[in-house]
């Protein structure tokens, strides 16, 4: 389907300063960095919370664990067959009873984040589970926030937010694409 780059909202240099920002909240937030577990939703989520880790390491010169999370059997708009415990979370540390924030890319619909909160359940009970986004974008079909955002963006449901990371795209921006068809893409939701 063609796709056409409708603007940029973030930069490299936006991106590294919302980042930064969100990784002095959360600290700020949880009083510190003890019990705290970040918790990427693959993938972009996890390379975002690793990043989060290595700015808070710079400043509170601790290193948060980094755990991985993969949601694909636990969506409610997938069916997929097999048991979704299997190497759903890789998370180096027990989660319970420990602050966990989940990171990812970009906020849509919330089924996303449903579907990590209940994976999240299956390998232990945390205190709490706190969400950060880089772009919050709206259309929420569940009573789903965030708790810590790198930039709200208003769209349009004919409208990609596309995050591109070093990482995994060669250059960190994050634009708006134009969607010819107007549906979902599994991946933004």
């Amino acid at each position: 389907m063609p796709m056409r780059e409708k603007a940029v909202i973030l930069d490299a240099q936006s991106m590294r300063r919302a980042l930064t920002r969100i990784a002095h909240e959360i600290v700020e937030r949880n009083k510190g960095t003890e019990d705290l577990v970040l918790v990427g939703i693959r993938t972009r989520g996890v390379h975002l919370a690793e990043r989060l880790q290595g700015l808070i390491a710079s400043f509170e010169g601790v290193r948060v664990p980094v755990g991985t999370l993969d949601v694909t059997f636990y969506r409610d708009d997938r069916k997929e067959e097999g048991d979704p415990r299997i190497e759903s979370a890789r998370i180096p540390v027990s989660i319970v009873n420990r602050r966990v924030v989940l990171v990812d890319d970009v906020l849509y619909t919330g089924r996303t984040v449903r579907a990590a909160m209940d994976a999240l359940i299956d390998v232990g009970r945390p205190q709490s589970i706190q969400l950060a986004v880089l772009v919050d974008r709206g259309h929420r079909e569940l009573p789903i926030r965030p708790d810590y955002v790198g930039k709200n963006v208003p769209t349009a449901r004919s409208e990609l937010v596309a995050v591109l990371l070093e990482e995994v795209d060669g250059v960190d921006r994050v634009v708006i694409r134009e969607r010819s068809d107007g549906g979902l893409r599994e991946s933004e939701k």
